[in-house]
């Protein structure tokens, strides 16, 4: 290592007035002991990214910056974007100014302990280091059932997404020049970073209660994200239509010579619940496939509209102003 690191923390919040204080001095602690050890550059920063809040965030955010202008800076979405997003646009307004990025959320789940060991492991020629879970002993039976099945599943249908890893990461500088490449609309940050490639590694810690505020992720969101991340990397689920569609011909016309050998033989009887069934069923299975279909036609009217993913109402960096 021949100088420390210039490390830019980049922080979505979406109204996280609660807890945004609490977290900018756990942060502003864990900065000190860096530089202290000689692991990150006095110029490094903690970026706060807020998503079109609707609470005090930004003025909190804004606060933090006059009071601590070489540590705290600030970008301001010009609306909602969603978490994804957010975390794209601090990543690159920032991919210039650092050496080195790191992703957490507001809440203080993430385990900031753990940044010690990424930059170790960054030092070592890593330039992606992934905070994975090892354990998930504060979730409830559902939400751990649910998160596993959905990594598990995600393996299945194809996608190359690193297990109970969320996105607390380290990136160098050079994945971020190359995420810039990355153009699509509908971001899955998880299953891009691992495209990426590069020499990465893993550190575990346990993640911990939120500090204050509410969850920005309840169950249909959770959902939402979780199809997001399916039909952005994988094309298999029209595979599977398409294999099922072939399934049903063949037991349609299993069923058929199974109708025309019984009218032969004179065993058949009139049964309007069977009938009714089927139609049911073959209606249901209809409707869900032309859902999935869709969801993947939406996608592409999407992309095609190639609309900005994010716009920066306003950047608050000392030494952007100070160039200035």
């Amino acid at each position: 290592m021949n100088k420390p690191a210039v490390l830019y923390m980049v922080v979505p919040c979406y109204n996280e007035e609660a807890v945004l204080e609490t977290t900018a001095s756990v942060l502003e602690k864990k900065y000190a002991q860096l530089i202290e050890k000689e692991l990150i550059s006095e110029k490094s920063r903690v970026v706060f990214v807020n998503d079109g809040s609707s609470d005090n965030t930004w003025r909190i955010i804004s606060r933090l910056h006059s009071q601590k202008p070489l540590l705290f800076s600030g970008i301001n979405l010009a609306h909602n974007r969603g978490h994804q997003n957010a975390v794209l646009a601090g990543l690159m307004t920032v991919k210039e100014l650092c050496d080195a990025v790191i992703t957490m959320d507001a809440d203080l789940q993430d385990d900031v302990e753990a940044v010690d060991e990424m930059l170790e492991k960054f030092y070592e020629g890593n330039h992606v280091v992934y905070g994975v879970r090892s354990n998930r002993k504060t979730d409830t039976v559902f939400k751990r059932f649910t998160a596993q099945s959905f990594y598990k599943f995600m393996k299945v249908m194809g996608a190359d997404v690193v297990y109970n890893h969320a996105d607390f990461r380290l990136m160098s500088a050079r994945v971020l020049s190359e995420l810039e490449n990355f153009k699509e609309v509908n971001l899955f940050l998880r299953g891009m970073i691992p495209l990426i490639g590069f020499q990465s590694a893993n550190v575990y810690y346990e993640r911990k209660e939120r500090v204050a505020g509410e969850s920005k992720y309840p169950l249909k969101k959770m959902i939402s994200f979780a199809m997001n991340g399916i039909t952005s990397f994988s094309v298999r689920p029209l595979k599977i239509i398409t294999s099922f569609g072939f399934f049903m011909v063949l037991v349609s016309i299993i069923a058929f010579i199974w109708a025309f050998v019984s009218k032969l033989a004179g065993n058949t009887e009139l049964g309007w619940s069977s009938t009714l069934c089927s139609i049911w069923l073959i209606g249901g299975i209809q409707i869900l496939c032309l859902g999935i279909i869709g969801e993947y036609i939406g996608k592409i009217y999407e992309e095609v509209k190639a609309r900005p993913r994010y716009i920066v109402a306003e950047f608050l960096n000392n030494e952007t102003q100070e160039e200035e």
